[in-house]
């Protein structure tokens, strides 16, 4: 059975099309008529060493698949492709800039000569460790939408929201897979107790339905005009560092720091136990999780533990290009962030080759 079938049809609506939280739509634009027309740039949350056993590659990549480029660099290395580090996958169709890391065995002169047509080596470091999945500090992005024929005060008028209130910190479809994919492994899991075959499968499959799990939270709350509100009992998101703490009482500070985006309210990534959340909150997430049991209890039977992801992303940097007939958006979202998830709070969007999306894994 398909996800997209009976009972679970919900979840294809939760995953890839839940609630906007920011008034009306501008009219259409075109996404990713060009790879150029995306650029991302990683933000590492670390100073390279300047020495040590690894080195660390920045690669810039044009519709090119992050694994692809790891395997690429691990033939040039010599080595086997899972001594290659990267911090997160990025998408294909789109130019990107990103760290790989590789066994310092080949002199950094060798790498810095590294070019063909879907990649170059753009800088070298030195580094003491292998790069660790999710080692960023946020993504850097500048976005060309095409045939934006808007009004100016329009468009000032929602890039003001953004900046003020910030956007629902929804899993992108990125998450879900080409055309809801995973969604339809995790379903089959579910229903029949066999996990996808590959560890990297079951690792996508269960990614997804957690993303699947926090964005139905999150749509209720968006639903209830809430996501950007603390009461007593959120967990609350302390912005850009991953720290939280349970709010037991509310006074003009929280609501201060809530309001000017220092603090976020937050929802669960499923696991075992129950969420940090207490009341109402701690209700409303049982009940969510409660309406998707089959994948919530998955989730528990494969050991993963209960963590906390910010309601909302705060859009930082945020500047725009007007020109006749297209918008350029330049902005910067914390780890794990979508910028998916910001474009759709500002208009419709018609994607070319929406197959060549991936996820950023930097959360799981």
């Amino acid at each position: 059975m398909s996800a997209t079938d009976g009972a679970a049809s919900s979840w294809r609506r939760d995953a890839l099309e839940p609630p906007r939280a920011l008034g009306p739509l501008l009219p259409q634009a075109r996404l990713r008529t060009e790879a150029g027309d995306f650029l991302v740039e990683e933000e590492l949350s670390f100073a390279p060493s300047g020495s040590g056993a690894h080195w660390l590659l920045s690669v810039e990549k044009r519709n090119a698949n992050t694994r692809w480029v790891a395997a690429q660099l691990a033939l040039r290395a010599g080595v086997r492709v899972d001594a290659v580090g990267y911090a997160g996958l990025k998408d294909r169709r789109a130019v990107t800039r990103q760290w790989f890391s590789v066994p310092a065995a080949t002199g950094a002169d060798y790498w810095r000569a590294v070019q063909t047509t879907e990649f170059k080596v753009l800088d070298v470091q030195g580094n003491a460790r292998k790069l660790k999945r999710g080692a960023l500090s946020g993504n850097r992005f500048k976005i060309r939408l095409r045939e934006a024929i808007w009004p100016a005060g329009q468009l000032e008028e929602k890039l003001a929201l953004l900046k003020s209130r910030g956007v629902p910190n929804y899993f992108g479809p990125q998450r879900f897979g080409r055309g809801g994919g995973n969604l339809d492994r995790v379903h089959d899991w579910a229903v029949s107790g066999r996990p996808p075959r590959g560890r990297e499968s079951r690792a996508f499959a269960l990614s997804a339905a957690r993303s699947l799990l926090f964005n139905r939270l999150l749509a209720r709350r968006v639903a209830a005009g809430d996501w950007d509100q603390l009461a007593v009992g959120d967990v609350a998101s302390l912005d850009g560092s991953g720290s939280h703490f349970l709010v037991t009482a509310m006074d003009d500070d929280l609501r201060r720091r809530c309001r000017t985006l220092d603090i976020h309210p937050s929802g669960p990534l499923w696991g075992q136990g129950d969420p940090a959340s207490s009341g109402a909150s701690l209700r409303l997430e049982r009940e969510a999780a409660g309406s998707l049991s089959a994948v919530a209890e998955l989730l528990e039977h494969e050991g993963l533990r209960q963590e906390r992801r910010a309601l909302r992303s705060r859009v930082r940097e945020l500047a725009c290009e007007q020109e006749a007939g297209s918008v350029t958006l330049s902005f910067v979202l914390g780890r794990g962030q979508f910028a998916t998830a910001v474009l759709r709070e500002i208009c419709e969007l018609t994607v070319l080759d929406a197959s060549a999306l991936e996820e950023d894994e930097g959360e799981k």
